[in-house]
């Protein structure tokens, strides 16, 4: 004599996992089209912020809601003149400028060179040791929409200010816009022994507003 109480719960799950395991696809494939996204470090252009083989994970869905902001470590989609690549590559760099900022290299009033940001000599302790803030002088006007963006390692990264100088100083070449932004990288979590969060550094605070 068969026990149906034994049998019908069982013979219910088999039928039951094909529709769990679906769902549980669909939900990954959409919190990763919309939400959250890992992306691995390939190049030393954040060091040592960001270093190669390191994973971060993205919020792809904080910038519906509000524009990106000074000192954010963002992920975008590469201008083709930026990558080479038509098919699209993505970049990682952290804001320094956003729409109708000013900002300048450099101010020498210090013991070290700094950024300026509409005014505001900024430290920056978080860029690779031994390089300067800029590897040139110059004075530009974050066009509205638009973001300077800048590598930790200053001298190994393809950012703004490398586009500005090969463009011949066009403001547009150099800058990205907003809707290229994938998203704001806010945690390492692999290596398990570089976990941390990506936070704005302090030395954002209290820049006045263009």
């Amino acid at each position: 004599m068969i026990d149906e109480q034994t049998e019908k719960p069982r013979s219910s799950f088999w039928k039951e996992l094909p529709i769990l395991l679906g769902v549980a696809i669909l939900v990954a494939v959409l919190v990763r089209a919309f939400v959250l996204q890992t992306f691995f470090i390939p190049s030393p252009s954040m060091e040592n912020t960001l270093k190669i083989d390191d994973r971060v994970l993205v919020n792809k869905l904080v910038y519906d809601f509000r524009s990106p902001h000074r000192g954010e470590v963002i992920v975008f989609k590469a201008p083709t003149s930026w990558s080479g690549n038509p098919a699209g590559e993505d970049f990682i760099k952290r804001v320094i400028g956003v729409g109708g900022d000013h900002v300048v290299c450099c101010d020498r009033s210090g013991p070290q060179e700094r950024l300026v940001i509409n005014g505001k000599p900024i430290d920056e302790p978080f860029i690779f040791p031994g390089n300067k803030p800029a590897d040139q002088d110059f004075d530009i006007t974050v066009p509205k929409g638009r973001l300077w963006v800048m590598g930790d390692h200053r001298e190994a990264s393809g950012d703004s200010l490398e586009h500005w100088q090969q463009s011949r100083e066009d403001i547009n070449e150099a800058t990205i816009p907003e809707d290229q932004v994938v998203g704001r990288a806010f945690t390492i979590f692999w290596p398990p022994s570089r976990a941390t969060w990506l936070t704005v550094p302090k030395q954002f605070d209290g820049i006045p507003n263009s």
